[in-house]
């Protein structure tokens, strides 16, 4: 799937940093053949869009605190890999735009430290708002490869009628506890994404 999406794929470096995002969007890393690594050169820009369920649910056995250690883990990731950022927050009435494209950074520290979960969960907005945006930004910037990361722990009432995204998704389920609904299975089923739980990451 690393490779697949309309705007190409990144080339495997043989000695860099390992680049999580590309690696986990490729399935489970069984052997080091599996890991992708850092590309010593870019032809392309690359942007992560990355959407963040912190609903009140996922206050729920730290599932929001081990969500934030991966998100601390891919901004590193991306600052190696000069990767562009966009972060959507999925919380209370309505899903809120926090960055729009920008380079990964120190600049994102303070937001990730002040994350907190509170109200519904409007996955379902967040998933068309970014939709529409990325759709916006590939007819502006046709050479970039795009990303798209979700984080939920998929408690939702309704799960997103939307049919997915036009470049390679992985949903990350941070849904914990000894009682799981878990729906996140099927919303990552309906966006065509691939699926990973925190746990087994």
């Amino acid at each position: 799937m690393l490779n697949g999406g309309k705007s190409g794929g990144a080339r495997s470096g043989i000695e860099g940093a390992i680049a999580w995002l590309p690696t986990l969007l490729r399935g489970r890393p069984c052997t080091r053949a599996d890991i992708v690594r850092q590309p010593r050169t870019r032809q392309a820009q690359m942007l992560w869009l990355v959407i963040v369920d912190a609903s009140a649910s996922t206050r729920r056995h730290q599932a929001l605190s081990q969500a934030k250690g991966l998100l601390a883990q891919l901004f590193d990731d991306a600052y190696r890999q000069r990767a562009r950022l966009a972060l959507l927050t999925a919380s209370g009435s309505g899903a809120r735009w926090q960055h729009h494209g920008l380079k990964a950074g120190a600049a994102l520290q303070p937001w990730l430290d002040g994350l907190g979960a509170g109200g519904g969960t409007p996955l379902s907005d967040a998933i068309e708002q970014a939709g529409d945006w990325l759709n916006k930004r590939q007819k502006r910037y046709p050479g970039e490869i795009q990303r798209v990361l979700i984080i939920t722990d998929g408690r939702v009432r309704e799960v997103p009628a939307a049919s997915g995204f036009a470049c390679p998704s992985l949903l990350i389920d941070i849904e914990r506890g000894p009682i799981r609904l878990g729906r996140a299975v099927e919303i990552a089923q309906r966006l065509g994404a691939q699926y990973r739980h925190i746990d087994g990451l």
